[in-house]
């Protein structure tokens, strides 16, 4: 790829992506934030909060993954009226329109039963933790963590599904200012219900629960109002359940279900090696929370240039410009990779920095944590490009349609490459939380470069089988 054609398609890109890129930054400081109050509780609220988290966000995840198509057919939708000759133009708006308002009110269906189903869950298998090698005291304090969360996944499903609705509609600016906006709201209520300050309860670590909880819902509903105020989405915003589609339904869900699968696999992925490093002791699990936090902030970036990336090449092929599509990878592959070069720098300059807002690094209360946390910065440094190059990948592929390879692959690179690998490193080798880490690391390289291939592979396909001209 040329270089000015590079600039220029990374400007293009980076309209839709920056936007969603400080979107999910602002978002990411919701859950920063809940880890930096837990940590100032102490190292065992910390381990025990955070193993809620990884819980609570593997179930949201799933369910993210069931409304995340939305977005790429209500833009292919978009764009198909756009292609439309002059003199079909007024017809193919209209049923574009129709389209996407049915597309709407079947994903916000889909949102509200996944998001109950969702909750039950997370109740049940908090039950469990006791059965998965984890402290007793540290189950204690999840559990009441655990029933503060459940309530939020609902509205937190609701703000994704509208969430997905403005960016296929390339229309995402509100969200960018309601999540900056939640972030000041997450911190305030989750002083006020952590300390017991104007006359309410001391909650301790529950009220960071509810303080997400409350958070996702304020955010549901401004988000909600955002969109009926502009012109052009709400004709289109219609939440009205029982007049869902059920065909439309089941198409987002058929769509959905290998999304849901392949989020809810890397993030199990997680959840499973954050169990392992709980086997090691609360210094250890500490360590394994406050590093994870730090990869999800960054990951944000892959989640923005993903969907971008994902949303234009749906556009692109509804346009019928392939080629385009083609270049689309390389340009967002680019784009990350730029960022994680500065992000490895601080990292390997600014240790101390980068982890004080989780540890007391300059006392002896929390030294074997940040012992162990700082070791893992050097992995996690190299990790965070795979983790992007591989989320990129997923999103390339649904702007194809092809949700199902993504999952079959990270089956493959993330359980069947990836778990043993962190089970022999941390375990067999006596790596312990190092080991684990670069089982993640082994697993998330082995995923990005198969799930690129994949789309390299099927878009050349296409793009083949586009120039071959039939003969009469």
């Amino acid at each position: 790829m040329q270089l000015t054609t590079l600039l220029r398609d990374s400007r293009a890109l980076a309209t839709l992506a920056v936007p969603l890129i400080l979107t999910q930054l602002a978002q990411v400081a919701l859950t920063t934030t809940d880890t930096v109050m837990m940590g100032m509780l102490g190292t065992a609220d910390l381990a025990a909060g955070g193993l809620a988290i990884v819980l609570f966000n593997q179930l949201r995840t799933m369910g993210v993954g069931l409304v995340t198509s939305v977005g790429n057919q209500i833009a292919a939708a978009s764009a198909r009226a756009e292609s439309a000759q002059d003199t079909d133009q007024a017809t193919a708006r209209s049923e574009s329109d129709d389209e996407v308002r049915e597309i709407v009110r079947a994903s916000f269906a889909v949102a509200t039963l996944a998001g109950i189903a969702g909750a039950v869950l997370m109740l049940l298998i908090g039950q469990a933790l006791t059965l998965l090698g984890q402290e007793a005291d540290v189950v204690d304090r999840a559990q009441t963590m655990l029933l503060a969360l459940a309530p939020g996944l609902v509205p937190c499903l609701w703000f994704q599904a509208i969430r997905q609705f403005t960016v296929g509609m390339r229309r995402p600016q509100a969200l960018l200012q309601i999540t900056i906006a939640s972030v000041a709201v997450n911190a305030g209520i989750n002083w006020v219900l952590i300390h017991g300050t104007w006359g309410l309860p001391k909650l301790g670590l529950p009220g960071v629960g509810v303080a997400t909880t409350l958070v996702y819902l304020l955010s549901f509903l401004a988000l909600y109002l955002s969109a009926k105020k502009d012109a052009v989405l709400a004709p289109l915003l219609s939440l009205n359940i029982a007049k869902a589609d059920r065909a439309t339904a089941r198409r987002l869900v058929r769509l959905g279900i290998p999304i849901a699968a392949t989020y809810g696999s890397e993030a199990g992925f997680f959840s499973v090696t954050a169990l392992m490093a709980g086997s090691f002791g609360s210094a250890a699990l500490a360590a394994h929370t406050a590093v994870n936090q730090l990869v999800y902030i960054v990951f944000q970036v892959a989640v923005g240039l993903s969907h971008a990336a994902s949303i234009n090449v749906s556009r692109e092929l509804a346009l019928g410009r392939t080629e385009a599509a083609l270049r689309i990878k390389n340009t967002a592959l680019a784009c990350a990779g730029a960022v994680m070069v500065v992000v490895g720098i601080v990292y390997i300059t600014l240790p101390g920095l980068v982890l004080s807002p989780f540890f007391d690094t300059t006392g002896g209360r929390d030294a074997d944590a940040v012992s162990i946390a700082t070791h893992l910065l050097l992995v996690i440094m190299v990790l965070q490009f795979f983790d992007c190059a591989q989320n990129i990948g997923v999103g390339l592929l649904r702007g194809l349609d092809d949700t199902k390879s993504g999952f079959r692959i990270t089956l493959v690179g993330y359980w069947a490459i990836g778990l043993p690998a962190a089970w022999l490193l941390g375990y067999a080798a006596g790596l312990h939380t190092l080991g684990i880490w670069l089982g993640l690391l082994t697993g998330l390289a082995a995923t990005a470069i198969l799930l690129l291939r994949r789309y390299s592979a099927s878009l050349r396909a296409k793009f083949t089988a586009q120039q071959v001209v039939p003969t009469a």
